[in-house]
């Protein structure tokens, strides 16, 4: 891998992870659901493969700090309504009370990050 093939910062590196993390642990998952069954087992594998090739976009591209903050709030919004699915139906508890809706809160936090990443900014004078 040359310099050029990787992402340039730290951030962009852990995001290019996270997004691969995502997927391979989406596809698990969706194989545990379909042959163990568990309805939160397949909601948590649809929500990480449907953001894993986000992370892995933005992690690649770089952007703005409202688009690599909001990228970081769906990464943690992401653990945590996924892990707390989860651990209900593997485990049979939550990881803490209302983890799900913490966890769904900050994804949509994040996609509204996202969203004003791409409104324009006022020019600032010199």
């Amino acid at each position: 891998m040359t310099s050029s093939d990787r992402p340039a910062s730290i951030l962009g590196r852990v995001l290019v992870l996270a997004g691969g993390l995502c997927g391979v642990f989406g596809v698990a998952l969706s194989a545990a659901a379909a042959h163990r069954g568990g309805p939160f087992t397949a909601t948590a594998a649809s929500f990480l493969l449907m953001h894993a090739p986000l992370f892995v976009a933005i992690g690649l591209l770089g952007g703005n700090r409202l688009l690599r903050g909001g990228s970081l709030a769906l990464l943690v919004g992401l653990v945590v309504f996924s892990g707390d699915l989860l651990a209900r139906d593997f485990l049979s508890f939550r990881l803490f009370p209302f983890a799900a809706p913490t966890g769904g809160t900050l994804l949509m936090a994040g996609w509204l990050c996202i969203a004003a990443s791409a409104l324009p900014r006022p020019r600032r004078n010199s």
